[in-house]
């Protein structure tokens, strides 16, 4: 990478940085870019540069929480193991990345409120969801391919899958005293094996 490119990066992670600390202040709809600037400590002219306006910013933080939690989960398609192992390293990768975005989660459950109204953040949003689903229902057929599973659609129980792991978030945000994350996590994952892993295995 030229020194140049290198710039660039470490500006543009410069001013995500900035945004989600405001973000996480003020609010997706009470913030305003020049509360960015200010928070940078770049020119409005540099913020411009690098993004156009506030829901491109939006945009690129919602590529940061995801997509390097997608690249974890599609290793896991090739990986070595059973299917069941991998759903089990499924999990704690889930755990992992929720205690590393802990501080975000207010953030992350605006952009799920964002969604409602605008169709560029539900449509960037939802595309991380059907990845997700397409490599954990790639992984679950595998189990059914090798006998490891039966009576299975891939797809639905990908569905449920990841339904289940997600109302479990919803709740430990709303009451953490109440939901042990670290505790739980594992049961969706446990329930899915009790039921559809084949006896002989």
């Amino acid at each position: 990478m030229s020194p140049k490119q290198d710039l660039t990066a470490e500006r543009r992670e410069q001013i995500l940085d900035a945004a989600e600390k405001v973000f996480n202040r003020l609010g997706f709809n009470k913030a305003r870019m020049d509360d960015i600037v200010v928070e940078s400590g770049l020119s409005k002219g540099a913020l411009y540069w690098y993004y156009k306006s506030k829901d491109a910013i939006i945009l690129a933080l919602l590529d940061r929480v995801f997509v390097g939690e997608i690249a974890q989960f599609e290793k896991l398609v090739d990986a070595e193991g059973t299917t069941s192992e991998r759903l089990e390293q499924l999990t704690r990768v889930m755990v992992q990345e929720m205690a590393r975005f802990k501080h975000l989660m207010p953030l992350i459950y605006e952009f799920v409120a964002l969604a409602a109204r605008r169709k560029s953040v539900r449509t960037k949003l939802g595309g991380y969801y059907q990845r997700y689903h397409r490599l954990l229902s790639q992984i679950l057929q595998q189990g059914l391919d090798s006998g490891e599973f039966f009576d299975l659609d891939p797809d639905e129980a990908a569905l449920a899958f990841i339904g289940l792991g997600e109302g479990l978030t919803m709740l430990w945000f709303v009451d953490p005293d109440w939901v042990d994350w670290e505790g739980i996590s594992e049961l969706p994952t446990k329930l899915f094996l009790d039921r559809f892993r084949s006896p002989e295995r």
